[in-house]
């Protein structure tokens, strides 16, 4: 079993930044692919970023590519959600995720372990 516990979030203006985090616990992270998704009110949960248990391979959705960076630290099993050039659009609840297969990939249902989520608001 893994845990996962995200932070960072709040309430920030456009254009702003902020950086999510994503503590793991119960299984060598290492062996984890780790996504970021977000579900907006009255909206399904999407997918905005992954990347690959080494840290070498990354995905991003177009929606956040040049504005998002998603980043690990296998030494302190956390992978992290930078989020610069923020938009009133990425107001939405966002959660980690890991994946204890091999690959890496955006499917929801490739994921086997959720956080809470943490809330990001973006005023105009």
């Amino acid at each position: 079993q893994v845990q996962l516990v995200e932070s960072g979030g709040g309430l920030v203006q456009a254009g702003g930044s902020l950086r999510l985090s994503c503590a793991a616990s119960g299984r060598t992270f290492s062996s984890l692919s780790m996504g970021w998704f977000r579900q907006a009110p009255g909206k399904e949960r999407d997918f905005v970023a992954v990347i690959s248990r080494s840290g070498g391979n990354t995905i991003y959705v177009d929606s956040v590519k040049d504005r998002f960076t998603i980043s690990r630290d296998n030494a302190k099993s956390t992978v992290y959600l930078q989020m610069n050039s923020l938009k009133p659009e990425d107001t939405a609840v966002y959660y980690c995720a890991a994946d204890k297969d091999p690959g890496y990939g955006r499917h929801y249902n490739r994921y086997d372990y959720w956080g809470q989520g943490t809330q990001v608001t973006v005023s105009s």
